[in-house]
């Protein structure tokens, strides 16, 4: 499956500034949303291709979050990437666990991010 439509999940407006950059520069369609309520609208929306997902929100954080879309059928199949300033492999672990498919940490290397998502073609 082709990645086009991204959904960026971030608490933080220069990291949804960043990312949403770096995406359209690299010629995906990129949906933004701060907390897992605003995520959960925007799927229901307009279903991505793929999901960045932050951590550390008020509310729902992102490893619920990510528990709650992956083992949802009608989102099961979007792939979701922990981006996030947890960098202990505990971390990495538990969010892989959550059903992330991959992992990166903050600050974002924009080569590794790009990378990461091309894999998932």
């Amino acid at each position: 499956m082709a990645i086009h439509k991204v959904l960026v999940v971030d608490d933080s407006k220069t990291e949804l500034m960043f990312l949403s950059d770096l995406l359209r520069k690299n010629g995906f369609s990129v949906a933004t949303a701060e907390n897992a309520d605003d995520a959960m609208r925007r799927l229901g929306e307009d279903k991505p291709d793929l999901i960045l997902m932050d951590v550390v929100m008020p509310g729902q954080n992102g490893f619920q979050l990510t528990r709650a879309i992956s083992r949802d059928p009608q989102f099961a199949d979007v792939p979701i990437i922990m981006c996030t300033s947890k960098n202990q492999e505990t971390d990495r672990v538990w969010g892989m666990r959550q059903g992330a498919r991959d992992y990166v940490t903050k600050p974002v290397d924009a080569t590794e991010l790009l990378s990461k998502i091309k894999a998932l073609n």
